[in-house]
């Protein structure tokens, strides 16, 4: 006997995600985290790639995240300078909140999407999140609770709940543990996972503060994102709240190798272009590690993991949080699933199949941009402060080379869109290649395994709102028979919404009559017609033909 159908270990964005998109497909989920019910998170994440929104989107809150974090006007550029205070050398356009919607000139705008990316930082996400989660009654949240002695075995866990207050324990079972617990993952021990990969690629020494007089000392105007770039040191600043908070990230030099031997003061001053004089307030230390690790397994028998649990990378690309979400987006739905019935065990082999290939491939784009970056920090000419020509040369050739290198990170339509499962047990092949996948560039398909492709229908209504949320079969031509599949699909329990689209114009649609799309949006099968054996492709993509 189990007392909760799904536990989840860990209630950051990940794991509160999770627990929003079981409990939408009618999952019963009892969520464990530590810290207490209102504990401000870690200032870590700073941006909410499109994916994530889409996600949020369809749980009925993407409109308060977008309204929460920088005010509304506050540019979302990112600026490159001598100093935080110095000289600018490039600016990285990106609309304000407020702009996203209507502005079309930049590298960032024009996405193929509802719902573009977000900047904002995880501690005004995450109490969004954590409210949602705790509104849903197929939802139970317990704070300051430590999860420990756990047992996995075939069919269930087990695990015990320390109350952190009390000392109280009590045991648990579940028929699934899903830790979305952190590096320090004890689900991840408990399977016998390791982390393997770059144990470091970089330090940084970075210092959450309150500064209310730095806004005003700018020579340029506000960015989200400020890369200060001189001889002496390379960092970064993100602004937090758009008035006085502020996450210096100090970039540590090669040899400089622990956190606290480094001038930590001398080295914000330095960063942010400001004299002794200057007063500031550090709020928090948040040092960290530039890794490229991934666990040899995602999953053993009832148990899994997703986010900093299964992979760490450098931040670059903005990408450590969303990538956590998006194997929870793909792990949701199978589970629930197979929870509701019309699924076997099987279909959770996907879970890897799918999740751990795509994992290795983002590490190394984001591994490869922090080389580079890496090669450009140490090769600041000296010349790049001076006033006279020697000195405009140095910035607009250091400008140039920064802009080329980080647009990538920042605009990167193809890191969000372009993600496909290319060996996937569910997902019926029909021999096509898939389009490259890159950071920047992104090509909309419908070859099996892609993401659906977004489009705006008639009335400027977006194809996302109108799919169901399980699987839906998109038809381009009335005049093909879908009947035999639908029979296929009621036979199987297998929830199927038909949705009639008239002929797109996009070219990423051309060809293909049907698009059989997976509760994840992406495309599990398609077509100019049914397939012989249309029990069969059902079958196929709901995991129970090995």
């Amino acid at each position: 006997m189990t007392d909760s159908d799904v536990l989840i270990v860990g209630a950051g964005p990940v794991g509160l995600t999770l627990a929003i998109d079981l409990a939408w497909r009618g999952i019963n989920v009892t969520v464990a985290e530590t810290r207490a019910r209102a504990a401000p998170p870690e200032p870590k994440c700073n941006h909410v790639a499109a994916r994530t929104m889409e996600t949020f989107r369809r749980l009925g809150i993407a409109e308060q995240v977008r309204n929460a974090g920088l005010p509304a006007d506050y540019p979302h550029d990112i600026s490159y300078r001598t100093s935080f205070t110095g000289r600018e050398l490039a600016r990285i356009p990106i609309p304000c909140r407020r702009d996203r919607f209507t502005m079309t000139d930049g590298p960032d705008c024009n996405w193929p999407t509802p719902e573009p990316p977000h900047r904002i930082n995880q501690i005004f996400l995450e109490p969004i999140l954590f409210e949602h989660a705790a509104a849903q009654p197929r939802i139970r949240i317990v704070n300051r609770t430590s999860v420990e002695d756990v047992v996995v075995e075939d069919t269930s866990a087990t695990v015990s709940l320390r109350d952190l207050e009390t000392g109280t324990v009590k045991r648990l079972s579940c028929r699934f543990l899903i830790g979305c617990d952190g590096a320090r993952s004890v689900v991840r021990k408990a399977m016998g996972a390791e982390l393997t990969g770059d144990a470091i690629i970089q330090r940084v020494q970075s210092t959450y503060i309150r500064a209310p007089g730095l806004i005003d000392r700018q020579q340029s105007a506000n960015a989200w994102g400020t890369g200060a770039i001189n001889p002496r040191r390379s960092g970064m600043v993100y602004a937090i709240d758009g008035r006085e908070r502020w996450l210096v990230h100090n970039y540590m030099k090669p040899g400089e190798t622990e956190f606290e031997a480094v001038d930590r003061d001398a080295c914000l001053r330095t960063i942010l272009g400001v004299g002794a004089d200057f007063k500031y307030d550090i709020i928090s230390k948040e040092d960290w590690y530039g890794r490229r690790l991934i666990a040899n397994k995602f999953r053993d028998r009832c148990a899994f993991i997703a986010g900093d649990a299964a992979h760490i990378w450098v931040p670059y690309a903005g990408y450590g949080m969303n990538a956590g979400i998006a194997d929870a987006m793909n792990l949701s739905w199978l589970l629930a699933a197979h929870l509701n019935g019309w699924a076997p065990a099987s279909i959770l082999d996907a879970y890897e199949a799918e999740r751990w290939p795509i994992t290795s491939q983002v590490s190394r784009f984001a591994m490869s941009h922090a080389e580079a970056e890496i090669r450009r920090r140490g090769a600041v000419p000296d010349e790049i402060e001076d006033a006279g020509s020697a000195g405009e040369l140095a910035r607009a050739e250091v400008g140039r080379l920064a802009y080329e290198i980080n647009v990538q990170q920042y605009a990167c339509a193809g890191l969000n869109f372009g993600t496909y499962y290319d060996r996937s047990p569910i997902i019926a092949y029909d021999g096509t290649e898939h389009p490259a996948y890159t950071m920047s560039s992104y090509t909309p398909s419908t070859v099996p395994g892609c993401r659906t492709p977004h489009l705006w229908r008639e009335g400027g209504a977006s194809i996302y709102d109108a799919m169901g949320p399980e699987f839906t079969l998109l038809r381009f031509d009335s005049a093909v028979d879908v009947t035999a599949l639908q029979a296929a699909a009621r036979e199987r329990g297998v929830p199927l919404k038909l949705l009639e689209i008239a002929e797109p114009e996009t070219a990423a649609f051309n060809g293909s009559k049907l698009v059989l799309s997976r509760p994840d949006q992406h495309v599990a099968w398609r077509g100019d017609k049914l397939p012989s054996d249309p029990l069969a492709l059902i079958d196929h993509v709901r995991g129970a033909i090995n």
